[in-house]
């Protein structure tokens, strides 16, 4: 009996892998045929398929690539239905129609296409770019120099700093450095690019240069503390490099203008070119001249820029025979970056105290970060992760917002809950008007970008208004209410007196820093992640009904921050 039973054991021992594909074989083999069936039921017109219900799509999703999270939760009125007109549903008789079942599938594939497109444009894949990067860099090659070492402290290429973090490649260093008019273009860790005219000093092994570039698969940019130095060439033959000199204003002199700058320059006839070419490749981000003399340096106690003269002064310094009898002189921004500041790193040791950047969407979050972190020489991180922030620069975005080894973490939450988690708070705050304008031309059009008249125009803007005009207050709201310790901090008074306000930040992040590295920041203060100018629109986004809305929720904000012995909002915000 036991031998009977020992071999029935071991048959089905055998079987079981075999009755295992034959279930599977037979489910796959269903899931085709009902395929199958469907497909010939559109294609043959069967009115046995029901169709009597359309794809119910939230307003913000349809027409749109990803919809907003904030938005799903929050649909408004409701959602619209694909298939019908302005929301309605399709005639009774052609609910059932095969017409009417293939146009709804070429909507769902339209939508899906539009999607897919959005998503590809935003998620670009690596091979893409690389295939990108390796065509344009047969067009424009410069000449290898080798392999250097790099050190962050006495960085020799430093004139200008680029990072991207996805789609760096060895031409995209090359020609940000050769538009800049430099010399040399430096790649380190696979997506870091310096530019300089001076070659660093000490070489490294070949194969030390070991990091693949991140937008560019088989090509070499640098290593750990390793530079690939390349001799950058004409980008194109005749193009003109871009030398964007810009103007900073007249100001009065400093007593000892050789000792306030570390380089200088004697010449008959100067002229701007002529100066600002001299301090571009000594690798200033000033060009000082007066009368006939050119000095380069930086922003500094002893000459900080805060106070212009009128330009008039400046104009008779420039006629003036003697040049020592100038007491002003003319000050132009170079193409060179002011890289005393750009050095950051995570915190060595957790932080013991957990610090958030906290603000209503547009309301300045990135520009807040990016000035701390230059400040501070510390990464910031997130509650969320930004794929776009990352690839250019800011670190932090990848780490966990829980770590404690980021100076702060940026936020847009709002609740009880969500804020105690924090043991004090940086509260941004700026003038729901231009929040809420910022926040749509993000969600349309990114960083960057602008929202188009269309998105304007259409019922995606009233109801983007009624439901952030809201949070834009409840936030505020919340904040005061539920923090531990709060500095509150107007993006306005943030833009119109950087370093005071700046000041406060960094002290109450309990971080010292120099004078000399706040006027580097004050220096870099746009960063990367400035809208090029304001896109003038021809007619005003804001009906008065809205209008009537944001100024109720202005003044209960600013009742409420006073309430709590802070400064009210700026005047500016109410009324509109």
């Amino acid at each position: 009996m036991a031998k009977a039973f020992f071999r029935l054991q071991k048959f089905l021992r055998r079987t079981q892998f075999l009755l295992f594909f034959l279930t599977a074989a037979y489910l796959m083999a269903g899931s085709l045929l009902l395929l199958q069936r469907t497909r010939l039921v559109i294609q043959q017109g069967s009115r046995g398929t029901s169709a009597t219900h359309a794809l119910a799509v939230p307003d913000e999703m349809a027409g749109v690539g990803i919809a907003d999270p904030r938005a799903l939760q929050n649909p408004g009125p409701g959602p619209r239905r694909l298939g019908g007109v302005d929301g309605q549903e399709p005639a009774l008789e052609q609910q059932h129609s095969p017409r009417w079942l293939v146009s709804r599938n070429s909507e769902l594939r339209q939508l899906r296409r539009r999607w897919f497109h959005r998503f590809i444009s935003d998620q670009e894949p690596m091979e893409t770019a690389g295939f990108k990067a390796m065509r344009h860099a047969a067009e424009h090659k410069g000449t290898y120099m080798g392999c250097f070492m790099d050190d962050s402290r006495e960085r020799t290429l430093k004139g200008a700093v680029f990072y991207d973090l996805r789609k760096m490649t060895v031409a995209h260093c090359q020609e940000a450095c050769a538009e800049r008019a430099y010399t040399y273009a430096g790649l380190a860790y696979g997506a870091e690019c310096y530019c300089g005219n001076t070659l660093p000093a000490t070489s490294s092994k070949p194969e030390e240069c070991n990091s693949e570039c991140k937008g560019e698969k088989g090509s070499v940019c640098g290593g750990v503390n390793r530079l690939s130095v390349y001799r950058v060439e004409e980008l194109r033959a005749g193009a003109r490099r871009r030398r964007n000199v810009t103007y900073r204003g007249c100001f009065r002199a400093p007593e000892n203008l050789t000792d306030t700058f570390p380089a200088s320059l004697i010449q008959p006839n100067l002229t701007v070119e002529m100066c600002s070419e001299f301090c571009s490749k000594k690798e200033f981000p000033l060009a000082v001249i007066r009368g006939q003399e050119c000095y380069c340096g930086y922003p500094t106690g002893r000459f900080s820029l805060r106070d212009s003269a009128d330009g008039l002064r400046c104009s008779r310094t420039q006629n003036t025979s003697s040049a020592a009898e100038g007491k002003y002189c003319l000050v132009y921004q170079t193409p060179v970056q002011d890289t005393r500041c750009t050095d950051r790193k995570f915190l060595t040791t957790k932080s013991k105290v957990f610090v958030a950047l906290s603000s209503f969407p547009g309301a300045g979050n990135t520009w807040a970060r990016h000035l701390i972190e230059h400040a501070t020489g510390y990464y910031t991180g997130s509650y969320y992760f930004d794929g776009a922030l990352y690839n250019k620069g800011f670190k932090g975005e990848k780490d966990h917002w829980r770590s404690r080894r980021t100076i702060c973490v940026k936020t847009h939450e709002s609740g009880k809950t969500e804020i105690e988690m924090f043991d004090s708070a940086i509260l941004l705050i700026r003038n729901p008007y231009k929040s809420l304008m910022a926040e749509f031309n993000r969600k349309y059009a990114g960083h960057l970008g602008y929202a188009t008249d269309h998105n304007w125009k259409s019922k995606e803007w009233p109801d983007f208004v009624n439901s952030y005009a809201s949070w834009w207050a409840s936030h505020v709201l919340d904040w005061l209410k539920y923090g531990k310790r709060l500095l509150i901090v107007h993006y306005e008074d943030l833009k119109q007196s950087l370093i005071p306000k700046l000041k406060e930040m960094v002290e109450f992040l309990n971080v010292t820093v120099t004078e000399d590295r706040l006027l580097c920041v004050e220096n870099n203060r746009d960063g990367n992640f400035k809208r090029s100018g304001a896109k003038q629109k021809d007619f005003e986004p804001f009906t008065q009904e809205m209008k009537d809305l944001i100024n109720r929720y202005i003044l209960t904000v600013d009742k409420a921050l006073r309430g709590r012995n802070f400064t009210g909002l700026p005047r500016e915000y109410v009324p509109r």
